[in-house]
């Protein structure tokens, strides 16, 4: 989804996500598993690293990364395309972005991201 505020980390996202589709299909009759991992807000040291505490997404609740890299590896396991992994909020949240506009979601995107916004 197009990401104000970290735009290039965003798209750097979507460039992953197109790449392996791509790889999974040549690669479809090889036995190599690859699936696009898509995990959302994570509680690491990412949000500190990128100057976002003081974002709505930086300061809100974040999925356990256990959580997510359990649901990663059982999706890799299981062949699966894509995995939206972590809590439900997120994986309902990645689920209707695929069919909302990018504008709605750029938008969405900067109420988490804004500079400042956990204040508000």
């Amino acid at each position: 989804m197009p990401g104000p505020f970290e735009a290039v980390y965003a798209a750097s996202k979507a460039f992953i996500h197109s790449f392996t589709e791509g790889l999974r299909n040549e690669l479809k009759d090889t036995g190599i598993t690859v699936t696009a991992l898509m995990p959302g807000p994570t509680d690491t040291n990412f949000f500190h690293r990128a100057g976002m505490d003081d974002t709505k997404v930086g300061a809100n609740k974040k999925d356990d990364p256990a959580l997510v890299a359990k649901q990663d590896f059982e999706a890799l396991m299981a062949d699966k395309d894509d995995a939206i992994a972590g809590s439900l909020k997120t994986k309902i949240q990645g689920t209707v972005s695929k069919i909302l506009p990018d504008t709605v979601n750029a938008e969405q995107h900067r109420q988490l991201t804004e500079p400042g916004s956990a204040n508000k």
